[in-house]
């Protein structure tokens, strides 16, 4: 009896610790998305719909939405439905930034692209950074 009290409160304490750890992690995830997405979408944004459609609240809004909409698409979606939970965040960006930045498809999915590819990049140099000075690497990266 002892034994299976012993084991359940363990599978809470580890169930406990993985959750905060899960939240920590999407805090991290949303704050990289504000300090670093965010300006990226605006600026491409701006570039492909102009500045009077392109707000930086919205490229804001897209960031954070987006990373918290994956999390949860993820948590719901685990392991080989991953895939499925992947087309649907690449559905969820794209209309996400088709409302906010007032756009039609083809403009979307060329704004996620060119974003895509300059958030990967800049992720990749802070993460290098802060592997040299002895962090960890930025979670959305690996």
């Amino acid at each position: 009896m002892y034994l299976v009290r012993l084991i359940n409160r363990t599978k809470q304490y580890s169930f406990r610790r993985k959750m905060s750890m899960d939240i920590w992690s999407l805090i991290i995830q949303i704050v990289v998305a504000a300090i670093v997405l965010a300006p990226v979408l605006w600026i491409v944004g701006k570039l492909f719909v102009g500045k009077n459609k392109a707000k930086f609240t919205d490229a804001l809004w897209i960031g954070v939405l987006g990373v918290v909409i994956g999390a949860v698409v993820g948590w719901l979606l685990p392991g080989w439905l991953g895939l499925l939970g992947g087309l649907i965040m690449i559905v969820v960006w794209l209309l996400l930034i088709k409302h906010f930045f007032d756009c039609g498809w083809l403009k979307a999915i060329v704004i996620a692209i060119v974003a895509w590819i300059i958030y990967f990049i800049i992720s990749l140099i802070i993460s290098v950074i802060l592997v040299l000075i002895g962090l960890s690497a930025l979670p959305s990266v690996w």
